[in-house]
C-alpha cells in the first residue's frame, strides 16, 4: 500500500439503493439546452421543462451525486426521482420551499395498483436508472 491510496471492492455501486423512485416524462419546450443536477429540487427546475410538476415536488434525480441531465431543445426523455432524504429542507433553487418539505404534497404512487407498474429494462427506456415506478 501506498501512501494516500484507496482500495476499494471490484464490485458495482448501486446509488440510492432500496428507494422507492417515481418515473416522469420530461420534455424540453424551450429554445435552448437544459441541465439538471443530482441534488437539484426538481420540481423548480427550469419552467421550459414540461412535467407533472406536483408529482416531483420533495424530490431530486435519482443519479450518482454531481451528475446531472441534460435536456435539448425538444428532446423528451424518461426521469426516475428520489425523495429527499435526511432533515428534509429545501433552501434556495427558485425560493418555493425554503423550509421544510410539506409531507401531505410528497408524491407516493400506489405499488399496489396499475397506476405503478415496475419498469424492468436495459436502461434504454429510461435516462437514469435501470429499474423504478411509473407514476
Amino acid at each position: 500500500m501506498k501512501p494516500g491510496e484507496i482500495i476499494v471492492n471490484n464490485t458495482d455501486i448501486e446509488v440510492n439503493k432500496g428507494l422507492l423512485g417515481t418515473i416522469l416524462n420530461v420534455k424540453n419546450t424551450g429554445d435552448r439546452p437544459i441541465q439538471v443536477g443530482s441534488h437539484y429540487h426538481f420540481f423548480e427546475a427550469n419552467p421550459a421543462l414540461q412535467f407533472d410538476r406536483e408529482k416531483a415536488y420533495g424530490k431530486r434525480l435519482d443519479i450518482p451525486a454531481g451528475a446531472a441531465v441534460r435536456f435539448e431543445p425538444g428532446d423528451e426523455k424518461e426521469i426516475q426521482l428520489v425523495e429527499y432524504r435526511g432533515n428534509r429542507k429545501i433552501y434556495g433553487f427558485h425560493g418555493e420551499v425554503n423550509g421544510s418539505i410539506d409531507e401531505s404534497r410528497v408524491y407516493k404512487p400506489n405499488l399496489n395498483s396499475a397506476e405503478a407498474p415496475k419498469i424492468e429494462d436495459d436502461g434504454s427506456k429510461n435516462a437514469n436508472k435501470e429499474s423504478g415506478y411509473k407514476s
